[in-house]
């Protein structure tokens, strides 16, 4: 495996439950990538000419679609919203799980129906998912872009509904809100740039048999 190939990995929880993947596909990255006050975003691994960059979780995917990287780690929701023809996705990792939600206050829920929904503002990270997503039920959304701290928009009167992605609840519950409707499971995917798999075919083939074997090892 001479041919040099970058692997684009999320910064986070994602990374903390790759790192076991990384390691049953054979892959070590220098001592550095596990320092949490080291700045580098790029890393050496163990691998001749296989480099890790570390970047946010939305850009996993950009890197990817752009031939930046040639392999990554990214959750369906990335993959959803922004729907990358570049990007083809072998593999589901089974890591990351969580999912995304329609939630709103919990007084407001209460005689709510999101049956008979025809309009609604919503703050979230994913506005283009969740236009789709309400467009296919007959429900104009107006989609308010936040990259964070969306359990604060309808407190504050930005909005009274919020889509984000939830794992145990736990924030949602302490800022008052409910989950009342669930939009789509999310796990994490191994993801190739497509012109990549054309150029080098057996070492990307063999890349994704790697993750597959390590899928069944972890």
């Amino acid at each position: 495996m001479s041919q040099n190939i970058v692997i684009a990995l999320p910064k986070g929880r994602i990374l903390k439950e790759a790192v076991p993947l990384l390691r049953h596909a054979g892959i070590e990255p220098e001592v550095g990538f596990y320092d949490p006050d080291s700045r580098l975003l790029r890393f050496s691994t163990n691998v001749p000419g296989l480099e890790i960059v570390r970047v946010r979780s939305f850009d996993v995917a950009t890197f990817v679609a752009f031939g930046a990287a040639q392999i990554g780690i990214a959750g369906n929701d990335v993959l959803m919203e922004f729907k990358y023809p570049e990007i083809y996705t072998p593999l589901d990792l089974g890591i990351g799980r969580c999912h995304m939600a329609v939630a709103e206050p919990r007084e407001m829920s209460v005689e709510d129906d999101p049956g008979q929904w025809s309009h609604i503002r919503v703050a979230t990270k994913y506005p283009k998912l969740t236009r789709r997503h309400f467009a296919a039920r007959g429900v104009q959304a107006e989609c308010i872009h936040l990259n964070g701290a969306m359990e604060l928009a309808p407190s504050l009167g930005l909005c009274q509904r919020i889509v984000d992605l939830v794992s145990s609840g736990e924030t949602l519950r302490a800022n008052g809100l409910v989950e009342v409707e669930r939009i789509a499971e999310v796990t994490s995917r191994l993801i190739i740039n497509r012109a990549a798999a054309k150029t080098q075919p057996a070492l990307l083939s063999e890349w994704v048999d790697r993750f597959r074997r390590a899928i069944d090892a972890a």
